[in-house]
């Protein structure tokens, strides 16, 4: 069993603590004013908005050192919905990963709406999550952890990749919020 802790109460945070325990895994939830509460997860999920991360590594480092990070972002400008706002050769994940040198960060989730975690199809299809991330061990031991909650993963390779999922992610995001897809839809990935 995996013990799993999510930084983040909103609809994804909610949506992946219930993949996990669906999964028979152990779920720590905390909030942003949870600031006393030790991070307990070897697996430690950032189910917050871009802009936030910056605070929780300032104030979590030490308690993320040596574990497996998951960066859900998508660091687009809220305000407009028209562009990332990290540079072109970079990505969210990339920033996280170089703040947090002793850990092992993972993209995901990041590509999906929280609709379609918690009901666990998109267009008919089982919901897949799409990850990237250096650590081979990191990315299957999150794997087994959204298998074991019904969904479907990819493996899309080294945290390069992050970049193409932040931008599939952002593309997606803003489809929505100009009503050309639904909340409860987005990409469905058929194998």
């Amino acid at each position: 069993m995996t013990t799993v802790s999510i930084l983040g109460t909103g609809n994804m945070g909610a949506a992946i603590a219930g993949i996990v325990e669906k999964g028979g895994n152990t779920v720590q939830v905390l909030g942003s004013e949870d600031t006393d509460q030790t991070v307990i997860g070897e697996i430690v999920v950032l189910a917050v908005p871009y802009p936030a991360v910056q605070q929780i590594l300032a104030e979590r480092a030490d308690q993320l050192a040596g574990k497996i990070i998951v960066d859900i972002t998508n660091p687009l400008n809220f305000e407009t919905f028209d562009s990332l706002t990290v540079p072109a050769d970079s990505s969210a994940a990339a920033g996280i990963q170089a703040a947090l040198p002793n850990s092992s960060v993972v993209k995901a989730f990041n590509t999906t709406f929280a609709a379609t975690l918690a009901s666990g199809r998109i267009a008919g299809q089982p919901t897949t999550v799409l990850i990237a991330g250096d650590d081979a061990e990191a990315k299957s031991r999150l794997a087994e952890v959204i298998t074991a909650g019904g969904l479907h993963v990819i493996d899309a390779g080294s945290l390069r990749r992050a970049r193409e999922l932040e931008a599939t992610g952002f593309l997606q995001i803003a489809l929505a919020a100009n009503e050309k897809i639904a909340w409860t839809g987005g990409f469905a990935v058929k194998a």
